[in-house]
């Protein structure tokens, strides 16, 4: 039994999930974050941690896994009991256990439970699309720098802050005017040149920014095009399959998806203004897992689950 599996696709759905006997995989909101000596941006996402103290059973697994495989709840927990049993044995072992897209979980010393965290999946579906990127350097501090080595010797263009602490310089400016007008034409030519060298350094980083966050997309492996049951196309079960920022690159989308043999189309923006793409839309809950499963095993790894009525 794949139990990582299913644990994995709660996650996106609840912040606890309970392994009986064994302990939970908690999960907490973190807001988007800036690295500041590497200038990478990260989305907002989900922390993952393990609690050993909580391990009573509250049927949430046991019950998604009845669901799936259509066994009764009774034989669903029995299976997770066996599994949890084996579980124990490898970390007496001193063995790490992996739970695939979740993390590593070993016994310490002292016989306590450790739990390393993995980054590969962002379990928060409200960032789904978003992806971490570096911005470069902005140097403007470093042409402000420069002019004000240059006022020090043609003191022509005055910053506000060198008015503040020097008021002569306004002065100085005005006899330099009317001793050399050439003088001021090549500094004031010297000057434009820096702050057209700040604009397009300015204008540069923007337009990478916007690169990175422009479309929101999944490059999908070249399988064989695959047969689905995807003739419904109503229901509150969607299996998105990408978020784009330019409706052209939606529509691009959903005909490369129609091509590959699936019934695609639009859902609507969401709150972060991205067009969304769904494989298909069910109206049972069960049909669209097995669908999910499908896709995530033969096409799409990235694909997930949303659950809601549209409008």
């Amino acid at each position: 039994m794949q139990l990582e599996t299913y644990i994995s696709d709660l996650l996106y759905r609840y912040e606890c999930v309970t392994i009986p006997e064994f302990g939970a995989f908690l999960t907490q909101r973190v807001s988007a974050t800036i690295h500041e000596s590497t200038n990478a941006f990260y989305p907002p996402n989900k922390m993952l941690s393990f609690n050993e103290q909580i391990q009573k059973n509250d049927g949430l697994l046991a019950h998604y896994i009845a669901d799936v495989e259509k066994i009764p709840f009774e034989v669903a927990n029995k299976k997770i009991a066996k599994r949890v049993k084996t579980l124990k044995a490898y970390l007496t072992q001193g063995e790490t256990l992996t739970f695939k897209n979740i993390g590593d979980i070993v016994f310490n010393s002292e016989g306590k439970i450790l739990f390393e965290p993995s980054n590969h999946l962002n379990y928060l579906t409200d960032a789904f699309g978003l992806s971490q990127f570096v911005s470069p350097t902005v140097t403007r501090e470093v042409y402000k720098e420069e002019v004000e080595s240059i006022e020090k010797v043609i003191p022509i263009t005055v910053t506000p802050e060198k008015r503040k602490t020097r008021p002569y310089l306004k002065y100085a400016a005005i006899a330099v005017i009317a001793l050399t007008l050439g003088g001021f034409a090549g500094s004031n030519y010297y000057v434009n040149q820096i702050e057209q060298h700040n604009q397009l350094a300015q204008e540069e980083a923007s337009q990478q920014l916007d690169a990175k966050i422009q479309q929101a997309t999944f490059n999908l492996n070249p399988f064989p095009a695959i047969t689905l049951n995807v003739n419904k196309q109503t229901g509150n079960y969607h299996i998105i399959a990408g978020a784009f920022r330019i409706e052209e690159n939606c529509d691009k989308k959903i005909k490369q998806l129609k091509a590959a043999g699936f019934s695609a189309r639009k859902i609507g923006v969401n709150k972060y203004g991205l067009h969304q793409v769904v494989y298909a839309s069910y109206e049972d809950r069960l049909e669209a897992l097995e669908a999910l499963r499908t896709i995530k095993r033969t096409h799409n790894k990235d694909a997930w689950l949303d659950v809601r009525k549209l409008d």
